[in-house]
């Protein structure tokens, strides 16, 4: 059963940024309808065609769901997956009658790492293969990264460094990267490897980032973009950019340790290192982002949607000219944690949660 909730948000209150002290308010009258419902920690959706989603549950599901009906259908598969911490089943993507899948990977003895898979779709069930598999497997439960894209023939995808810092910097380890490969896992001959940078893995494509959680290729300029979550404070939105180079655990984007200790000298940025186009200090906690091209809404064609799992909240990046000029909230506290968002071919726009009692949610304007 579809429920709807007719909200009339008026919010005004600050989310930092770096160098950056500002209001920002927004005023909208925006519908939420829950589409379905009891989810059980839901991670990534992603459209077949505007009427079958597929949306991956951490605990290990793949779920099916009819849009007109928002009712679940559960589809077998035989990842061999490993729940615990941050780690399960997380993006998925569906493309050309594939579905490509990230996930952490049991690699016994308590180890895991971040690997992606591609099955040929089936309603019933979904046999993958390995495509990538980040290296070494850790024994942690945090910082998968774990968001996937595809551009032309390119797979791109996010590999966060596990907790380890400054394994981010090491070019003979994947986590703490992007990473891009053909759609057959095969490796690209022109990435920065066979390139300008010889040392480094022939599947990573940029290094120095901490979680990223979000990445969305622009339907604009055809450039990727991500978005990372930063220690405490030093989240950012920034560019995929050819053997750069964004400075994890050298510098934190502003953000300090946990424990409050600076993160290397305290400085937020430092040249030779990749620039974030937006930043955020406290954290926000973004878990995705996506750049709205539907005809649906032409007043937000361009802008950056990011959703925020610590401050369950929606927010809008004005974003031109390969700038964000500012930031607004669409709406606060209405559905919990948000953990992803997706358009389909008509320009609406979807939610999910991040609750062991989720659903997915439509968003439409008044």
């Amino acid at each position: 059963m579809i429920r709807n909730y007719a909200l009339i948000i008026i919010l005004s209150f600050s989310l930092p940024s770096i160098g950056l002290s500002e209001k920002v308010s927004s005023s909208h009258e925006i519908r939420l309808s829950e589409i379905s419902s009891n989810l059980n920690e839901p991670w990534g959706m992603t459209f077949i065609d505007d009427d079958n989603l597929l949306i991956t549950e951490k605990t290990g599901e793949i779920i099916r769901i009819d849009m007109k009906t928002g009712e679940k259908h559960s589809i077998d598969h035989d990842l061999d997956f490993f729940y615990y911490g941050q780690g399960g089943l997380l993006d998925i993507l569906y493309k050309d009658d594939y579905v490509y899948v990230s996930y952490s990977e049991d690699r016994e003895q308590g180890k895991s790492s971040t690997s992606i898979a591609r099955g040929f779709y089936n309603k019933d069930k979904i046999i993958f293969k390995n495509i990538f598999r980040a290296e070494p497997p850790i024994s942690s439960g945090y910082h998968f990264g774990s968001r996937i894209i595809i551009k032309n023939n390119f797979l791109y995808a996010s590999v966060g460094e596990r907790g380890k810092g400054m394994i981010a910097q090491d070019i003979t380890n994947h986590p703490g990267s992007i990473i891009r490969i053909h759609i057959d896992g095969s490796i690209p001959q022109d990435n920065p490897k066979f390139v300008n940078k010889p040392e480094w893995l022939p599947e990573v494509f940029q290094i120095g980032i901490r979680n990223p959680q979000g990445m969305y290729l622009s339907p604009f300029d055809d450039e990727v973009y991500i978005s990372n979550h930063g220690a405490k404070g030093g989240d950012f939105f920034g560019k995929v950019e050819f053997a750069g180079n964004y400075g994890w655990k050298i510098i934190g984007w502003g953000g300090t340790n946990y424990i409050g200790t600076k993160i290397g000298d305290g400085t937020a940025w430092k040249p030779n290192f990749t620039k974030p186009l937006w930043t955020w200090t406290p954290s926000i906690a973004p878990s995705n982002i996506l750049i709205y091209n539907g005809d649906l809404y032409p007043e937000w064609k361009g802008d950056v949607f990011v959703t925020s799992l610590k401050y369950k909240t929606l927010c809008k990046l004005d974003f031109k000219n390969n700038e964000v000029l500012n930031q607004k909230i669409i709406f606060q506290d209405q559905i919990g944690r948000i953990r992803d968002i997706e358009i389909n071919s008509k320009g609406e726009i979807f939610l999910i949660n991040s609750n062991s009692n989720a659903s997915l949610w439509k968003m439409s304007k008044q």
